[in-house]
């Protein structure tokens, strides 16, 4: 086996690991397959005898194109959509395999890419590198440009912002079906004692920059206000899989041109998500459930 082919083999097992830790600094599984590959064409570059950890080396790299990426959103002025604080996944530990930490993350999905999407991208990189997949603080120093101690503040900077919820987000889908639907009634009927039953006292509603040129508040927080939002509304909307967890879609003529993202916990809903950015629309896996 040649050179080229071995590298090619090492690189697709552990493809499924890489584009875990893309994916959960980026929320795009298209850019988290860009990020691999470019990870790849590197690697084609490098000299094989430099490389003492083939994985830890295609992580760090991979990290430091998803840096980049991070980065590149800012400049275009993809601001995140807010600050969110559930409860932080992973406890940091190094004895934990990475691959066992990257199937926790995939059973938090939506929820989890929120909060990381309040994060500044330095902190998003520390905090996934270390806490999600226990890669050690001098492995992520060089990543973000910090030193060890920097990098560790960082990670626990992002910790900090997420430590407000004390439970995991509903996992079953049927019941957050039931709960998008009663939702969605709530709001087509302008019930607004179902929609408060439906909503956690402390629910915060935010929206992405496109929403907001369509007219949604970029943030809106406790139960009264978020229900006043949406009452007699969302007339046109469905429940929707949205990369596997229900949500609801405006889709005029089959054409997605608004997501809503809802977190809930203990039958409530306690975040709602508005994304309207065409690009971002185009990333989602998207199936329009039917009705009741």
């Amino acid at each position: 086996m040649g050179e080229h082919d071995w590298l090619a083999e090492q690189v697709a097992a552990q493809r499924d690991y890489l584009r875990s830790v893309a994916y959960r600094m980026l929320g795009s599984a298209s850019e988290a397959d860009d990020a691999v590959q470019e990870a790849w064409l590197r690697l084609s570059r490098a000299d094989p005898k430099n490389i003492d950890n083939l994985r830890g080396w295609l992580t760090t790299v991979v990290a430091r194109v998803c840096m980049d990426m991070l980065r590149s959103r800012s400049s275009r002025r993809e601001e995140p959509l807010g600050i969110h604080e559930p409860e932080a996944i992973g406890n940091g530990s190094d004895m934990i395999d990475p691959e066992q930490e990257a199937l926790l993350a995939d059973s938090v999905g939506l929820a989890l890419l929120a909060v990381l999407e309040t994060l500044t991208p330095a902190e998003r990189v520390a905090f996934v590198l270390h806490d999600l997949f226990a890669v050690p603080f001098d492995e992520i120093a060089p990543v973000v440009g910090r030193s060890p101690a920097a990098a560790r503040q960082l990670a626990s900077r992002a910790r900090r912002r997420m430590q407000g919820t004390k439970a995991a987000p509903d996992g079953d889908l049927t019941r957050r079906r039931e709960v998008v639907d009663a939702f969605l009634a709530a709001s087509r009927g302008g019930d607004f004692g179902a929609l408060l039953a439906v909503l956690d006292p402390d629910v915060v509603l935010r929206a992405d920059h496109a929403a907001v040129r369509m007219g949604a508040s970029p943030e809106v927080r406790g139960a009264a206000a978020v229900a006043e939002t949406f009452s007699g509304r969302a007339r046109y909307a469905q429940p929707a899989l949205v990369n596997g967890a229900v949500g609801a879609v405006w889709a005029p003529r089959g054409h997605p041109r608004v997501v809503f993202d809802f977190t809930i916990t203990h039958g409530t809903i306690v975040e709602i998500v508005i994304r309207a950015d065409p690009e971002r629309l185009q990333q989602l896996e998207l199936a329009i459930l039917d009705g009741n």
